[in-house]
Protein backbone atom coordinates (compact mmCIF):
# COMPACT_ATOMS: atom_id res chain seq x y z
CA UNK A 1 0.00 0.00 0.00
CA UNK A 2 2.74 2.51 0.98
CA UNK A 3 3.95 1.71 -2.40
CA UNK A 4 1.29 2.76 -4.50
CA UNK A 5 0.47 6.13 -2.70
CA UNK A 6 4.39 6.39 -3.54
CA UNK A 7 4.16 5.56 -7.34
CA UNK A 8 0.83 7.42 -7.38
CA UNK A 9 3.15 10.93 -6.16
CA UNK A 10 5.60 10.30 -8.21
CA UNK A 11 2.95 10.04 -11.03
CA UNK A 12 1.38 13.25 -10.08
CA UNK A 13 4.56 14.98 -9.90
CA UNK A 14 6.48 13.87 -12.97
CA UNK A 15 4.22 12.43 -15.49
CA UNK A 16 1.27 14.45 -15.44
CA UNK A 17 2.70 17.85 -15.82
CA UNK A 18 4.53 16.33 -19.01
CA UNK A 19 1.03 16.30 -20.33
CA UNK A 20 0.84 19.42 -22.67
CA UNK A 21 -2.49 20.17 -24.63
CA UNK A 22 -1.14 22.90 -27.30
CA UNK A 23 -4.34 25.35 -27.98
CA UNK A 24 -5.21 26.57 -31.36
CA UNK A 25 -3.04 29.03 -33.08
CA UNK A 26 -0.07 28.10 -30.95
CA UNK A 27 2.81 26.18 -31.23
CA UNK A 28 5.41 24.72 -28.70
CA UNK A 29 9.12 24.59 -29.56
CA UNK A 30 10.43 21.82 -27.90
CA UNK A 31 14.11 21.01 -26.94
CA UNK A 32 15.74 17.74 -26.14
CA UNK A 33 18.77 17.84 -24.26
CA UNK A 34 19.46 21.21 -24.98
CA UNK A 35 19.08 20.97 -28.38
CA UNK A 36 15.80 21.73 -31.67
CA UNK A 37 13.46 18.72 -30.99
CA UNK A 38 10.37 18.97 -32.64
CA UNK A 39 7.10 21.75 -32.86
CA UNK A 40 4.19 21.25 -31.45
CA UNK A 41 0.83 22.09 -33.44
CA UNK A 42 -2.46 22.17 -31.82
CA UNK A 43 -3.64 18.99 -29.95
CA UNK A 44 -2.32 16.45 -27.02
CA UNK A 45 1.63 15.67 -26.64
CA UNK A 46 3.84 14.07 -24.23
CA UNK A 47 7.27 15.58 -22.98
CA UNK A 48 10.02 13.46 -21.50
CA UNK A 49 10.80 14.19 -18.66
CA UNK A 50 14.35 15.44 -17.29
CA UNK A 51 15.09 14.99 -21.17
CA UNK A 52 12.28 17.59 -23.25
CA UNK A 53 12.03 21.03 -22.63
CA UNK A 54 9.72 23.60 -23.99
CA UNK A 55 11.73 26.73 -25.56
CA UNK A 56 8.93 28.64 -26.45
CA UNK A 57 5.59 29.33 -27.04
CA UNK A 58 4.76 31.08 -30.47
CA UNK A 59 1.21 32.93 -30.89
CA UNK A 60 0.52 32.54 -34.82
CA UNK A 61 -2.13 35.06 -34.90
CA UNK A 62 -1.35 38.22 -36.64
CA UNK A 63 0.19 41.08 -34.38
CA UNK A 64 0.21 44.65 -34.25
CA UNK A 65 2.39 46.64 -32.98
CA UNK A 66 2.40 50.39 -32.99
CA UNK A 67 6.34 51.95 -32.37
CA UNK A 68 7.19 55.36 -30.86
CA UNK A 69 8.09 58.57 -33.36
CA UNK A 70 10.64 58.79 -34.52
CA UNK A 71 12.51 61.86 -35.17
CA UNK A 72 13.56 62.03 -39.10
CA UNK A 73 14.95 64.49 -41.70
CA UNK A 74 13.68 65.32 -45.09
CA UNK A 75 15.93 65.89 -47.98
CA UNK A 76 15.09 69.89 -47.79
CA UNK A 77 16.20 69.12 -44.21
CA UNK A 78 12.99 69.54 -42.51
CA UNK A 79 13.21 67.01 -39.37
CA UNK A 80 9.14 65.74 -38.42
CA UNK A 81 8.55 62.98 -36.04
CA UNK A 82 7.00 60.09 -37.55
CA UNK A 83 5.19 56.86 -36.28
CA UNK A 84 4.38 53.64 -37.70
CA UNK A 85 2.53 50.85 -36.98
CA UNK A 86 3.74 47.27 -37.99
CA UNK A 87 0.96 44.33 -39.05
CA UNK A 88 3.18 41.10 -38.78
CA UNK A 89 2.85 37.41 -38.14
CA UNK A 90 4.96 34.24 -37.41
CA UNK A 91 5.40 31.86 -39.93
CA UNK A 92 8.18 29.60 -38.42
CA UNK A 93 8.44 29.65 -35.09
CA UNK A 94 12.09 27.72 -35.02
CA UNK A 95 13.55 30.48 -37.14
CA UNK A 96 11.40 33.27 -34.83
CA UNK A 97 13.04 31.25 -31.74
CA UNK A 98 16.79 30.77 -33.04
CA UNK A 99 17.00 33.45 -35.68
CA UNK A 100 17.34 36.68 -33.82
CA UNK A 101 17.61 37.95 -30.34
CA UNK A 102 14.24 39.86 -28.63
CA UNK A 103 12.44 40.13 -32.53
CA UNK A 104 9.84 42.84 -31.12
CA UNK A 105 12.79 45.33 -30.85
CA UNK A 106 14.73 44.04 -33.97
CA UNK A 107 11.60 45.08 -36.01
CA UNK A 108 11.27 48.24 -34.12
CA UNK A 109 14.42 49.24 -34.81
CA UNK A 110 14.66 48.28 -38.16
CA UNK A 111 11.52 50.09 -38.64
CA UNK A 112 12.80 53.11 -37.76
CA UNK A 113 16.18 53.22 -39.69
CA UNK A 114 14.15 52.30 -43.09
CA UNK A 115 11.98 54.82 -42.30
CA UNK A 116 14.78 57.13 -42.06
CA UNK A 117 16.62 55.90 -45.27
CA UNK A 118 13.41 56.19 -47.42
CA UNK A 119 12.03 60.06 -46.01
CA UNK A 120 15.55 60.84 -46.42
CA UNK A 121 14.98 60.58 -50.37
CA UNK A 122 11.90 62.67 -50.15
CA UNK A 123 10.89 66.47 -49.69
CA UNK A 124 8.70 67.77 -47.37
CA UNK A 125 6.08 68.16 -49.48
CA UNK A 126 6.42 64.76 -51.46
CA UNK A 127 6.63 63.06 -47.15
CA UNK A 128 3.24 64.38 -46.54
CA UNK A 129 1.57 63.45 -49.69
CA UNK A 130 3.17 60.37 -50.64
CA UNK A 131 2.20 57.96 -47.42
CA UNK A 132 1.20 54.76 -49.75
CA UNK A 133 4.75 55.06 -51.22
CA UNK A 134 6.24 55.30 -48.38
CA UNK A 135 4.13 52.17 -46.88
CA UNK A 136 5.06 50.56 -49.71
CA UNK A 137 8.11 50.85 -49.45
CA UNK A 138 8.68 49.99 -45.80
CA UNK A 139 6.85 46.45 -46.27
CA UNK A 140 8.89 45.50 -48.95
CA UNK A 141 12.17 46.14 -47.08
CA UNK A 142 10.82 44.70 -43.33
CA UNK A 143 9.30 41.77 -45.09
CA UNK A 144 12.62 40.61 -46.73
CA UNK A 145 14.87 41.35 -44.33
CA UNK A 146 12.67 39.78 -41.45
CA UNK A 147 12.40 36.31 -43.55
CA UNK A 148 15.61 34.91 -41.97
CA UNK A 149 13.56 35.57 -38.73
CA UNK A 150 10.56 33.35 -39.36
CA UNK A 151 8.36 36.63 -39.35
CA UNK A 152 6.64 38.43 -42.20
CA UNK A 153 5.47 41.41 -42.98
CA UNK A 154 1.96 42.37 -43.83
CA UNK A 155 1.05 45.28 -43.79
CA UNK A 156 3.13 49.29 -42.78
CA UNK A 157 1.29 52.03 -41.99
CA UNK A 158 2.31 55.49 -41.77
CA UNK A 159 0.22 56.63 -38.43
CA UNK A 160 1.40 59.98 -37.69
CA UNK A 161 3.42 62.76 -39.49
CA UNK A 162 4.37 65.75 -37.28
CA UNK A 163 6.28 69.01 -38.58
CA UNK A 164 7.92 71.62 -36.10
CA UNK A 165 5.45 74.16 -35.51
CA UNK A 166 6.57 77.13 -38.14
CA UNK A 167 5.95 74.07 -40.48
CA UNK A 168 2.51 73.93 -39.52
CA UNK A 169 1.70 77.49 -39.11
CA UNK A 170 3.02 78.65 -42.67
CA UNK A 171 0.70 75.02 -43.76
CA UNK A 172 -2.56 76.49 -42.13
CA UNK A 173 -1.50 79.90 -44.02
CA UNK A 174 -1.06 78.59 -46.87
CA UNK A 175 -4.15 76.34 -46.49
CA UNK A 176 -6.20 79.26 -45.41
CA UNK A 177 -5.32 81.19 -48.65
CA UNK A 178 -5.81 78.68 -50.52
CA UNK A 179 -9.55 78.26 -49.13
CA UNK A 180 -10.19 81.71 -49.72
CA UNK A 181 -9.16 81.76 -53.37
CA UNK A 182 -11.46 78.65 -53.79
CA UNK A 183 -14.05 80.91 -52.25
CA UNK A 184 -13.81 83.57 -54.62
CA UNK A 185 -13.70 81.70 -57.60
CA UNK A 186 -16.36 79.58 -57.08
CA UNK A 187 -18.55 82.65 -56.59
CA UNK A 188 -17.65 84.20 -59.28
CA UNK A 189 -18.28 81.27 -61.13
CA UNK A 190 -21.94 81.51 -59.60
CA UNK A 191 -22.31 85.20 -60.28
CA UNK A 192 -21.49 84.20 -64.08
CA UNK A 193 -23.86 81.17 -64.42
CA UNK A 194 -26.73 83.15 -62.45
CA UNK A 195 -26.21 85.95 -65.06
CA UNK A 196 -25.82 83.90 -67.93
CA UNK A 197 -28.85 82.13 -66.57
CA UNK A 198 -31.02 85.24 -66.31
CA UNK A 199 -30.01 86.52 -69.87
CA UNK A 200 -30.77 82.58 -71.46
CA UNK A 201 -34.39 83.72 -69.66
CA UNK A 202 -35.06 87.25 -70.79
CA UNK A 203 -33.94 86.14 -74.37
CA UNK A 204 -36.52 82.77 -74.24
CA UNK A 205 -39.28 85.53 -72.85
CA UNK A 206 -38.85 87.61 -75.57
CA UNK A 207 -38.94 84.78 -78.41
CA UNK A 208 -42.27 83.11 -76.76
CA UNK A 209 -43.90 87.18 -76.60
CA UNK A 210 -42.94 87.29 -80.07
CA UNK A 211 -44.18 83.83 -80.91
CA UNK A 212 -47.76 84.44 -78.91
CA UNK A 213 -48.04 88.09 -80.65
CA UNK A 214 -47.27 85.96 -83.93
CA UNK A 215 -49.97 83.54 -83.74
CA UNK A 216 -52.31 85.85 -82.38
CA UNK A 217 -51.73 87.86 -85.99
CA UNK A 218 -51.98 85.03 -87.74
CA UNK A 219 -55.31 83.35 -85.71
CA UNK A 220 -57.01 87.34 -86.30
CA UNK A 221 -56.01 87.29 -89.79
CA UNK A 222 -57.36 83.67 -90.36
CA UNK A 223 -60.62 84.94 -88.67
CA UNK A 224 -61.02 88.06 -90.33
CA UNK A 225 -60.39 85.82 -94.00
CA UNK A 226 -62.96 83.16 -92.95
CA UNK A 227 -65.54 86.05 -91.93
CA UNK A 228 -65.07 87.64 -95.76
CA UNK A 229 -65.12 84.22 -97.18
CA UNK A 230 -68.24 83.89 -95.60
CA UNK A 231 -69.63 87.39 -96.28
CA UNK A 232 -68.84 86.43 -100.39
CA UNK A 233 -70.21 82.96 -99.88
CA UNK A 234 -73.80 84.36 -98.92
CA UNK A 235 -73.78 87.44 -101.54
CA UNK A 236 -73.16 84.84 -104.41
CA UNK A 237 -75.41 82.39 -102.76
CA UNK A 238 -78.37 85.23 -102.70
CA UNK A 239 -77.60 86.26 -106.13
CA UNK A 240 -77.76 82.32 -107.08
CA UNK A 241 -81.06 82.13 -105.67
CA UNK A 242 -82.69 85.20 -106.83
CA UNK A 243 -81.43 83.94 -110.59
CA UNK A 244 -83.34 80.79 -109.50
CA UNK A 245 -86.12 82.41 -108.88
CA UNK A 246 -86.36 84.71 -112.52
CA UNK A 247 -86.06 87.90 -110.55
CA UNK A 248 -86.43 90.75 -113.34
CA UNK A 249 -84.73 93.83 -113.13
CA UNK A 250 -87.18 96.06 -111.30
CA UNK A 251 -86.65 93.49 -108.36
CA UNK A 252 -82.48 94.09 -109.00
CA UNK A 253 -82.97 97.35 -108.60
CA UNK A 254 -85.40 97.56 -105.43
CA UNK A 255 -82.35 95.35 -103.83
CA UNK A 256 -79.84 98.10 -104.97
CA UNK A 257 -81.93 100.44 -103.46
CA UNK A 258 -81.71 98.59 -100.15
CA UNK A 259 -78.37 98.45 -99.90
CA UNK A 260 -78.35 102.21 -100.28
CA UNK A 261 -80.66 102.45 -97.88
CA UNK A 262 -78.65 100.89 -95.29
CA UNK A 263 -75.75 102.66 -96.35
CA UNK A 264 -77.64 105.77 -95.30
CA UNK A 265 -78.00 105.12 -91.91
CA UNK A 266 -74.09 105.24 -91.30
CA UNK A 267 -72.27 108.88 -91.04
CA UNK A 268 -71.17 108.71 -94.78
CA UNK A 269 -70.83 111.98 -96.82
CA UNK A 270 -70.69 110.80 -100.27
CA UNK A 271 -72.81 108.11 -102.06
CA UNK A 272 -72.18 106.43 -105.29
CA UNK A 273 -75.11 105.68 -107.27
CA UNK A 274 -75.16 103.68 -110.02
CA UNK A 275 -74.46 105.95 -113.59
CA UNK A 276 -77.58 103.82 -115.25
CA UNK A 277 -79.99 105.28 -112.81
CA UNK A 278 -83.29 106.24 -115.40
CA UNK A 279 -85.57 107.56 -113.04
CA UNK A 280 -84.44 110.00 -110.14
CA UNK A 281 -87.85 111.04 -109.13
CA UNK A 282 -88.51 107.65 -108.62
CA UNK A 283 -85.44 106.83 -106.45
CA UNK A 284 -85.78 109.51 -104.44
CA UNK A 285 -89.20 108.55 -103.87
CA UNK A 286 -88.23 105.16 -103.04
CA UNK A 287 -85.31 106.94 -100.23
CA UNK A 288 -87.85 109.18 -98.69
CA UNK A 289 -89.57 106.22 -97.96
CA UNK A 290 -86.88 104.20 -96.55
CA UNK A 291 -85.34 106.99 -94.56
CA UNK A 292 -88.44 107.94 -93.33
CA UNK A 293 -87.64 111.77 -94.12
CA UNK A 294 -87.25 114.51 -96.48
CA UNK A 295 -84.27 113.76 -98.42
CA UNK A 296 -81.55 116.32 -96.92
CA UNK A 297 -78.90 115.92 -100.17
CA UNK A 298 -79.00 116.69 -103.75
CA UNK A 299 -78.97 113.88 -106.37
CA UNK A 300 -77.01 113.57 -108.97
CA UNK A 301 -76.43 110.89 -111.64
CA UNK A 302 -73.45 109.33 -110.92
CA UNK A 303 -72.68 110.58 -107.47
CA UNK A 304 -75.24 111.95 -104.52
CA UNK A 305 -73.37 114.84 -102.22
Amino acid sequence: MPVFIILLILVIIFIIPCVKVVPQSKVYVIERLGSYHTTWHNGLHFKVPFIDRIANIVLLKEMVRDFAPQPVITKDNVTMQIDTVVYFQITDAKLYTYGVEYPISAIETLTATTLRNIIGELELDQTLTSRDIINGKMRAILDEATDPWGIKVNRVEVKNILPPKDIQDAMEKQMRAERERREKILQAEGEKKSSVLIAEGEKESAILRAEADKESRIKRAEGEAEAMLKIKTAEAEGIRLLREAGADKAVLQLKSYETLSKMADGNATKILLPADLQNIATFGTVLQETLGNEPKTTVKKGTRE
